[in-house]
């Protein structure tokens, strides 16, 4: 039933709540751009450090040569990683703050960490140690984003294109990652490789988006969940009149103040002790929530290992693998890669996760990752000497595959676009009630940092032939093969369909057996919703007879 004003054609959505055309306006589209923008917190550093270690000048700073081979290859993975690493205290940091100083405050706090952090690495003086703790402390910051932005993001959209407003984090990512490969080529071939403009401009980013993001921070309303949920029903009214461009005695917005009250008011009702230890306790005590967890930790350790993540990671020396060998070629080929990914994840944002649904775009995008995967495997498995023997130089009549197999590359990463990296953060955001909701993103967040960290620490290492204690290239790509595929089965079998719902009517996801979620969740759900809306309608009728009767009298 319409709830006030005519129904808005869209044709970004899975179903047509009946939402007045008011609420698609430029207050919330600014909202959302710029708490989006911090999806370019991890996609600028993903696009930048590979090729800012590559620069001779750069190596030259931290004395490169002077190591050994293998204590070579530890460095780079370490330099690499240590995002990962700061940004899990990030995420766990992200739950407190979160909750005792609001969405913007944390925002406005994570940007000067990141600042700093950055600051102190491109001032390292060729110091290794300031390089890793300029890098640890960046990371405290870029971690706090994939919990604050999506969050953010999910609580002030409306349900019917709430898909759509926080993929555009995932956008940002990948807008950072092109930012980012461009820049390193820019760089590259108009400054050479000689001097530290070269790595320190590109690197510059970091400070740009953070600076941006800072400042457009006050400019943005807070959250109306949180303001609730700190008690703050007037500010909450006046927040969500605002984002949503209608009076505050508007019907729309005085249900949807009702519906987030009345879900936090059954989350107190049903809570195991105030303070930490009683949302810990919720969180974890109550089958419908751990059922939640499981599946926000599952799809973070599933979706790092699938290896897509590594790829855009360490795309400039995969590429080289797979037969690009031209400096500049490869920063090239490897900047349109960038392209690709954020192309897709534009596609994914506003014609799949809430037209076609969460779990149907994202069994899609694991099918493309999966049967790239297998191409590239099989190709190195044709040609072993990939990689392995560093003088083997290709034969010509093998060159068409392994252009087949950089064409591979892309496709995984229209499929990481399209499935998990839209995914993982999209489903964690919404799945929770609000009461543990910060709680929980920060656990999926630290574990996904934490994977993260893994896997771009240990595929250098995987990379490497079986002589030095690597599984070989081959190995690693095989590797990713199977953990992709298995993450579509799971995924077919345990995730519901939560497109079209509203955060407080996620709850009916999870009434049936822990067993029959995945597969049957979403009809018993719109079963559940059906009763509800025939019961609101009785109430309703009821409730206009009694007002009748009142005024006769």
């Amino acid at each position: 039933m319409a709830v006030g004003g005519k129904k808005p054609v869209n044709i970004f959505r899975l179903k047509n709540l009946g939402e007045p055309k008011e609420i698609y306006n430029w207050k919330l589209w600014f909202a959302v751009i710029s708490f989006g923008l911090m999806g370019a917190a991890r996609g600028i550093d993903e696009g930048l450090i590979a090729a800012a270690f590559n620069s001779k000048n750069f190596q030259r700073e931290i004395n490169y040569s002077s190591y050994s081979t293998v204590e070579q290859t530890n460095i780079k993975a370490n330099v690499s990683a240590m995002v990962q690493i700061g940004s899990v205290g990030g995420a766990l940091l992200a739950f407190v703050v979160c909750d005792r100083i609001g969405r913007i405050w944390a925002t406005r706090q994570l940007c000067v960490l990141w600042i700093l952090g950055i600051a102190i690495f491109m001032g390292n003086n060729g110091n290794l140690g300031a390089v890793y703790a300029g890098r640890f402390v960046a990371g405290l910051g870029v971690g706090q984003t994939v919990v604050v932005a999506p969050i953010y993001l999910a609580e002030i959209s409306p349900a019917s294109i709430r898909g759509l407003c926080t993929c555009v984090f995932t956008g940002f990512v990948y807008l950072g990652i092109v930012l980012a490969y461009f820049a390193n080529y820019g760089c590259q071939v108009n400054l050479g490789d000689n001097t530290h403009k070269q790595w320190e401009v590109p690197t510059s980013l970091h400070i740009i988006f953070a600076g941006l993001i800072f400042i457009l921070s006050f400019l943005q309303y807070e959250s109306p969940r949180y303001l609730i949920k700190q008690g703050q029903l007037d500010k909450a009214i006046d927040s969500l009149s605002r984002v949503r461009n209608l009076s505050p005695d508007h019907e729309y917005v005085v249900r949807e103040i009702i519906a987030i009250q009345s879900a936090h008011q059954m989350e107190m009702e049903a809570t195991m002790g105030s303070g930490p230890l009683g949302i810990i306790k919720e969180t974890f005590l109550v089958p419908s929530n751990l059922y939640r967890v499981y599946l926000a930790l599952m799809a973070q350790i599933l979706s790092q290992w699938s290896g897509a993540g590594s790829i855009t990671l360490y795309a400039t020396d995969l590429f080289k693998l797979l037969g690009i060998t031209g400096g500049n070629e490869n920063l090239l080929v490897t900047a349109i890669f960038g392209i690709v990914k954020l192309v897709a994840a534009i596609l994914c944002a506003l014609f799949l996760v809430d037209v076609i649904g969460r779990k149907r775009a994202l069994l899609l995008g694991i099918t493309c990752q999966a049967i790239s995967m297998i191409y590239v495997a099989g190709f190195l498995t044709a040609v072993p000497e990939m990689g392995v023997v560093k003088s083997f130089k290709l034969p010509a009549y093998k060159k068409g595959a392994s252009e087949g197999a950089i064409a591979m590359i892309y496709i995984s990463g229209f499929g990481w676009a399209l499935g998990w990296n839209s995914m993982q953060y999209l489903l964690t955001a919404e799945l929770f009630p609000l009461r543990i909701r910060a709680l929980a993103t920060s656990l999926a967040m630290t574990l996904h940092f934490a994977n993260q960290y893994g896997s771009s620490r240990a595929v250098p290492n995987m990379l490497l032939p079986v002589a030095d204690g690597g599984i070989s290239p081959m190995g690693t790509f095989w590797f990713f093969a199977v953990v992709t595929i298995i993450g579509g089965i799971w995924v077919w079998f345990s995730v519901p369909e939560t497109a079209g719902r509203t955060l407080e009517s996620m709850d009916r996801l999870f009434a049936l057996p822990w067993y029959q979620i995945g597969r049957h969740g979403n009809k018993d759900a719109e079963e559940r919703d059906q009763v509800l809306d025939e019961k609101m309608e009785v109430m309703a009728s009821q409730q206009g007879t009694i007002q009748h009767v009142e005024q006769q009298v």
